[in-house]
């Protein structure tokens, strides 16, 4: 028997989301919770998912993001929503971008 993968997502409206500092690329939940634990190998889960096995590998080595399609694709095979897969990547991409907010002189408008 496979074991079932179950994810929770909790959201509250009175907490401010705090920043990961470093969150895992979401290729690597993909490949360590998903695929490994359900014991599929690239190649079943990408048929599986209906994409190709480059375009999964990409996802699972870190070498590609999650996409809108991809993320509805997650959520019906694996668990969750797309918003959750998304907001993964969202949280990943900023993160990696951080060094942005000193690079980049902009002056605030002010109102007139």
């Amino acid at each position: 028997m496979r074991p079932i993968l179950i994810m929770l997502t909790i959201t509250r409206t009175d907490v401010k989301a705090m920043a990961m500092k470093n969150p895992v690329h979401p290729g690597r939940i993909v490949k360590e919770d998903c695929l490994r634990e359900l014991d599929l190998s690239v190649t079943e889960a990408a048929k599986h998912l209906g994409v190709g096995r480059a375009a999964l590998s990409a996802l699972i080595n870190e070498r590609s993001s999650i996409s809108i399609e991809m993320a509805y694709r997650l959520s019906k095979a694996f668990g969750s929503t797309p918003d959750h897969w998304m907001r993964m990547q969202l949280a990943y991409d900023l993160a990696q971008s951080r060094s942005l907010k000193t690079k980049i002189d902009v002056d605030r408008i002010a109102a007139a």
